[in-house]
């Protein structure tokens, strides 16, 4: 018996059904695509559903034809560690307004359960939504806060671990793993996808940046309390509450000496888009030991689109290659789009990239944005899409040695 793809919609108190007879459909881009069994994966158990206000579902009729539906489009919004190859599509009904930043993926009923377009591209169960927002949280968010009283950088965490439930923050509580350690109030970029400060036209950011310089001292009492009390412990500078760390270089430079000459336990790790190249040279010099690089195309006409910052790709480049002489462990957290990164132009520049600057890893990050906004702005499409399956294994084949996955990993950094 063969299962049919079935399309789903909301109704207005929210409520999700399925539509039968209307088989499911997602996006690619712009192209809506019917969906085969292989785009499919159950939908994981961490994974919430979100209906788009104001955008009507669609799906294909039985002559093949493409149909509203008397009802709202559904998205899944994948946990960490899947990455989506297909948009949820729909139709634009009036007065519809930019959707908060989430990964919107599509979802359809398939043999009488949810399912999803993803592919699971890292396996960490560190970042299961399990581990955090447990009912013991408050209480170790003010233990911590009695170990380093006054320390603005705690203060700040503690607001992003209880409102904001970020988990990064939440691991300096936890005593455990990777903890963020945000510094820096500016940044020299206008990402389009920022999660921390967006123009009032475009849609609100899901967190609150911070709006104080961390002294030397703040930093290094958080560093030194994470590094020696947390097994595989990482803390990692340039956080989604701060702005771009380089250009708090002098402070962080200064805090790690100050942290080394306490304690060589743990991973020091930057999160940056290694724009400011001086400012990632004083922090490399200082003891580095990892820097993971956002970066969303290797092309210049698109990552001038999306960062619309002060500093150029080049400069970029040129920062990744000082870290890696340094013997710096070098990531990519690589902002993922189904229907951009896999045409043919930007992969073609990403081989090139990998062929000049060896990094160790990419870390695909599903791209949390309104997809229409994103393709608004980005340049127009020189060639087809070849399908995100297809995108990472082309990399995979020509990079034997570059690891694709979705998180920060800690590195043994005797073998670094």
């Amino acid at each position: 018996m063969k299962h049919l793809i079935t399309a789903l919609y909301a109704d207005e108190n929210g409520e999700i059904f399925d539509a039968p007879g209307i088989a499911g459909v997602g996006r690619i881009g712009r192209d809506i695509i019917k969906l085969q069994s292989t785009d499919l994966i159950k939908l994981p158990e961490s994974a919430d559903l979100m209906f788009l206000p104001n955008r009507q579902a669609v799906g294909l009729n039985k002559s093949g034809k493409l149909q509203a539906i008397k009802g709202q489009a559904v998205s899944a919004i994948l946990p960490a560690g899947y990455t989506r190859t297909h948009l949820p599509a729909f139709e634009f009904k009036s007065n519809f307004q930019p959707l908060p930043l989430y990964g919107y993926t599509a979802v359809v009923l398939y043999r009488d359960e949810l399912y999803t377009t993803a592919i699971y591209t890292d396996e960490n169960h560190k970042w299961d939504p399990i581990h955090y927002n447990t009912r013991d949280l408050k209480k170790l968010v003010n233990r911590t806060k009695k170990e380093l009283p006054n320390n603005r950088i705690v203060e700040q965490v503690a607001n992003c671990s209880l409102k904001w439930h970020c988990c990064t923050a939440q691991n300096l509580f936890y005593r455990r793993w990777e903890a963020g350690i945000p510094t820096s109030p500016t940044c020299n970029a206008q990402c389009l996808g920022c999660i921390s400060l967006q123009s009032a036209e475009c849609c609100p950011s899901p967190q609150s940046r911070i709006n104080f310089k961390p002294a030397v001292e703040e930093i290094a009492d958080v560093g030194v309390y994470h590094l020696t009390t947390a097994p595989e412990a990482i803390i990692s500078f340039g956080q989604g509450c701060e702005g771009e760390p380089c250009l708090a270089a002098d402070n962080i430079a200064a805090a790690i000496k100050l942290i080394r000459s306490k304690t060589n336990r743990g991973q020091i790790n930057m999160n940056s888009n290694a724009g400011f190249t001086e400012g990632v040279k004083k922090i490399v010099d200082a003891g580095l030991d990892s820097i993971r690089v956002s970066i969303i195309s290797a092309r210049d006409e698109s990552y001038n689109a999306y960062y619309k910052a002060n500093y150029h790709l080049e400069n970029v480049k040129e920062s990744i290659k000082y870290a890696l002489n340094k013997n710096v462990y070098v990531s990519l957290n690589m902002l993922y789009f189904p229907g951009f990164n896999d045409r043919n132009e930007e992969l073609d520049s990403w081989i090139k990239f990998f062929e000049e600057l060896p990094v160790q890893m990419i870390q695909v990050r599903n791209l949390n944005i309104d997809p229409d906004i994103f393709l608004d702005k980005m340049p127009k499409p020189l060639s087809n899409f070849i399908g995100t399956k297809k995108f990472l294994q082309t990399l995979k084949a020509e990079f034997d040695n570059l690891q694709i996955g979705s998180f920060s990993h800690y590195i043994n950094l005797k073998e670094k």
